[in-house]
């Protein structure tokens, strides 16, 4: 939709979930999904000033693993405007996680879609984890299965380090926003350490968002929701433009003020961005 159209996205916005890629760096095998091109930081930074985006929150994708090398690359080149998601093994020292944090790194992401076993959040290492990050000040992103959420958010909220949830939660089928997995995300939000991003709703798995999305602002009011746009949409790459990312805002959010809030308020202070609307770049 055009900006002529009143879909304007005000300054300062962040785009909280997208990627950079390079085809050329290993692989690792246990992975839901593979890069189909490169997408560098020349690319994405040029989208976002397309579309009138101030700040980007780059995630770690899963096929590299805790290869973190493109993202922190990426940080290290993008004067500020953009903050990351790493992947890492549970046995990282906090010295090194606050070496990355130092580097732009805002938070730990724990990719766990589409595993045949998930690994057990409650284990001496990952608790270790999630008190390391709560120690640094780093958020814990999660992808999972909306029916494997629960004990996660749980032993993430006992650590007191903060929670955000990947699209919507990825619950399960047309009666997600009253299964168990959603209510815990809820719960979650209501204890006040956890946020959720409205993203990728191509990735749904049988799910209306609108049904989701007003049960996140009941519970919210729009502080603990922001908005991403999953670029350059792995899986989907020729079904999802980023006009049509902006367009589901507008459309899911129709009260300016709430919208401004997921948009801008929320995410820079969540993310650490500098918290102005009017950033010249």
């Amino acid at each position: 939709m055009s900006e002529e159209a009143g879909m304007k996205l005000p300054s300062g916005a962040v785009d909280c979930h997208a990627h950079v890629i390079k085809k050329n760096v290993p692989l690792v095998a246990e992975r839901h999904s593979a890069p189909a091109r490169d997408c560098d930081l020349e690319e994405y930074l040029q989208v976002l000033d397309t579309h009138g985006v101030t700040y980007g929150l780059l995630t770690a994708p899963s096929f590299y693993g805790p290869n973190n090398e493109v993202l922190l690359d990426a940080l290290k080149n993008a004067n500020g405007r953009l903050r990351g998601t790493a992947i890492v093994e549970p046995t990282i020292a906090e010295s090194e996680l606050a070496n990355m944090k130092a580097q732009g790194v805002c938070g730990l992401r724990l990719n766990w879609i589409r595993r045949e076993k998930i690994p057990d959040i409650t284990s001496r290492e990952y608790t270790a984890l999630l008190a390391k990050a709560r120690n640094i000040g780093l958020h814990i992103e999660i992808y999972l299965e909306g029916e494997h959420l629960a004990p996660v958010l749980q032993a993430i909220n006992r650590s007191g380090a903060q929670a955000v949830v990947d699209h919507f939660g990825n619950p399960l089928g047309p009666e997600a926003a009253h299964s168990e997995g959603f209510i815990a995300l809820l719960d979650a939000i209501d204890q006040g350490n956890t946020w959720v991003k409205l993203s990728a709703p191509y990735r749904l798995r049988h799910t209306n968002p609108t049904d989701l999305i007003q049960k996140i602002l009941q519970h919210g009011k729009g502080e603990r929701a922001v908005w991403a746009t999953d670029w350059p949409w792995v899986g989907y790459e020729n079904k999802v433009a980023y006009e049509q990312c902006i367009e589901w805002i507008f459309d899911w959010i129709t009260d300016e003020a709430v919208r401004h809030t997921i948009l801008v308020k929320t995410p820079q202070t969540l993310f650490g961005f500098p918290t102005m609307t009017t950033t010249k770049l």
